[in-house]
This record gives structure tokens, sequence and C-alpha cells, in this order.
């Protein structure tokens, strides 16, 4: 029998601004000038908490803290695409995503302090706690999905995580249920390139990561994950997609971590600073800046206003964290099962007389 191709693929790849600011008039998405505006304020913002959470842990303020440099427009645009009725799933690196759909600030800060009470997410807004542990929220993202569509509801699930989720078990598992049931859910992987000091070509030996969806019988596409306008575009034909039953979306955000894993890591030991010098001009902010000012909608001194509320509305986040009574300490052991073993009962006792 003579050998035959069963099947060709492709993998998309979406850039609606370049780094000069100059955008691909055809793919720009509608939207106002006030919301181009919006979605630079919440880039500003996410950067300037971001700079704000990084000197507190450096003064002893709040705990391990993983910085979101070079990532807000991967979060913001694709977070700015969710409707509220929508099940968010983040991952640990989100901050900017959650300022997007809402999310009280002080929260954030008083989760990375080290209180658990901050990812009590306020009644009305869809969002599941922080994971930290990599990838095991995706699978739950997918039975989430499923639920929706056996209830009947018409809405989305969102995940996200990144690149070195891929690498995981979870990650494999959830993309063959949400492929089998064709299930609403949006996959966002933000791969910033590196899973802590892991590259990402030791990771895989796929050219991306969006044709992984392939094998699993859904789309993947790859987004200039630094061009916020990109990535709003793509999540939301994908949420569109996935409302009105057309399957699940794997949305690749290549983007790049500009900042250490976390501030217990130094990426200097293993990261070329030539590599980080050559994606500081690619700076998703910068990029927008520059977009807007062809359209007139930024200037020098507009963006020193921005910048002062920006850091006005971090500041109260922190009084307001800051100002929050430390949990009692038997709190811990609220909320770990409907009833505690005897020997919890006896460590409850043991802590709150202490």
């Amino acid at each position: 029998m003579p050998e035959s191709t069963l099947a060709t693929f492709s993998v998309k790849r979406l850039e609606i601004i370049d780094q000069n600011g100059n955008a691909d008039e055809a793919l720009l998405p509608s939207l106002s000038g006030d919301e181009l505006r919006r979605l630079y304020y919440l880039l500003l913002l996410t950067r300037t908490f971001d700079g704000r959470a990084l000197a507190l842990q450096r003064e002893g303020r709040i705990g391990t803290y993983p910085s979101v440099l070079g990532q807000e427009a991967a979060q913001v645009g694709s977070a700015f695409a969710i409707a509220r009725e929508e099940w968010v799933f983040p991952a640990f690196r989100e901050m900017g995503a959650l300022f997007t759909l809402g999310y009280p600030i002080h929260q954030l800060f008083q989760y990375w302090g080290g209180d658990e009470r901050g990812l009590r997410t306020p009644d009305g807004m869809n969002i599941f706690p922080i994971c930290v542990s990599v990838g095991t929220h995706l699978p739950h993202a997918a039975g989430a999905a499923l639920a929706a569509r056996t209830r009947g509801d018409r809405t989305a699930v969102v995940a996200y995580f990144g690149d070195g989720a891929t690498s995981k078990g979870d990650f494999h598992e959830a993309f063959n249920l949400a492929g089998v049931f064709r299930l609403p859910v949006v996959f966002i992987c933000q791969n910033n390139q590196w899973a802590i000091s892991i590259p990402l070509a030791a990771q895989t030996a796929s050219p991306t990561l969006a044709q992984k969806a392939l094998a699993y019988g859904f789309d993947g596409i790859q987004v200039d994950g630094n061009d916020v306008l990109a990535v709003y575009r793509a999540t939301r034909e994908a949420l569109e997609k996935a409302r009105s039953g057309g399957g699940p979306t794997f949305i690749e955000c290549l983007t790049y971590r500009m900042a250490d894993h976390t501030t217990a890591d130094d990426a200097s030991r293993y990261r070329p600073p030539e590599e980080v010098a050559a994606w500081r001009e690619r700076d998703p902010l910068l990029r927008f800046e520059r977009f807007l000012a062809r359209r007139g909608l930024w200037n020098e001194e507009y963006a020193a206003e921005l910048k002062g509320k920006a850091e006005g509305e971090i500041d109260e986040a922190v009084r307001r964290f800051e100002a929050v009574p430390p949990p009692e300490p038997g709190g811990m052991f609220d909320f770990v099962g409907a009833e505690l073993s005897s020997r919890q009962r006896r460590q409850r006792e043991e802590v709150t007389t202490f």
C-alpha cells in the first residue's frame, strides 16, 4: 500500500501592535478611546503594584513574591475580555488579571503577606483561589467547564498557567477532557520561557506550545504576549466560541519574565543578561504608550497624572492591608474539613491556649 498523509496542521500567530506602536488596522479590536486608556491604566497599575510588592518584600513586610514584570499585557489583555459571570482559575502570577477583574488589591497584599484570608474572593466574583502548585488547577477548570455545560449555563471557564505547567500530567489530562467533551474552556498560558531555571527548550521539543492543543483535537494559537490588544482579541474570540458551543481554545501568550522567578531566586545565575536586555526593548507598557501616542491618547503629562493615580491606589491598598488585624492562631484549623479529628482538636486547643 502506498504511503499517504492523513492530516496536516498549522499554528496561527497573532500580533497587532509592533514595537514602535504601529498597528495592523484590520486586526484592531473595536475598543473606544476610554477603553484603550483603561487598558493603559491597568497595565500601569499592575507594574506599580509589582514594584511596591518587591519593595515590601525587601523590607520584610510581605513574604516571598513572584514578580509579573514584563507579563502585564498577557494578563490585562486577557482579563479585559472576561465577563463577570465566567469562572476564572488563576495560577500564582496573575496579579494583573485579578486587578482587571476587580479583585481587591489590598487582599492580594494580604495573601502575599502570609494571611490566607486574602484569598477570600468577594461575593459575586467567580474567581477561584490562587494555585501555587504548578498546573494542578487545570483539571479543576476542565471539570468546572463540564459542570457548566451539563447545567446548561451559557458561560465559559478560563484557566491561567505558565509554560512549566505544560510539562505536567495535569495539563494533558485537562486538555484531553476538554477536547473529548468539547468543553467551554479557554486555556491561557503565559509562556515566559523559563520554568524557574529551566529554559523552554529543555522542557519541550515542540517549536510552539500552541500546537499541543492540536493533539487533543482543538484550536491552539500563539499570540504576542507583550501586545495587549492581540491578547485581548484572541481571548475575546476564544470566549465567544466557548460560550456558543464551539469548544475549547488554547492561547499561548509568548512573553518573557524580565524579573527573577520569585524574590527567593537569582536569575542572573542561569540567564544571559543580553537575553533580558533584548526583551526590555519589547516592553509591553512602552509599546502600548507608543500606540496610544500615535492616536493622540497619550502624552507625558497624561502619563504622569495616571502614575500618580496608580501610586495613590497602591498606597491605599497597602494601608488597608496593614490595618487588618492578624488572624486568630486557631484559624488555621478552620475549613480544613467538615469535622476535626481528635488529634486536630487537641492541636487546636494547644495553639489557642498557648
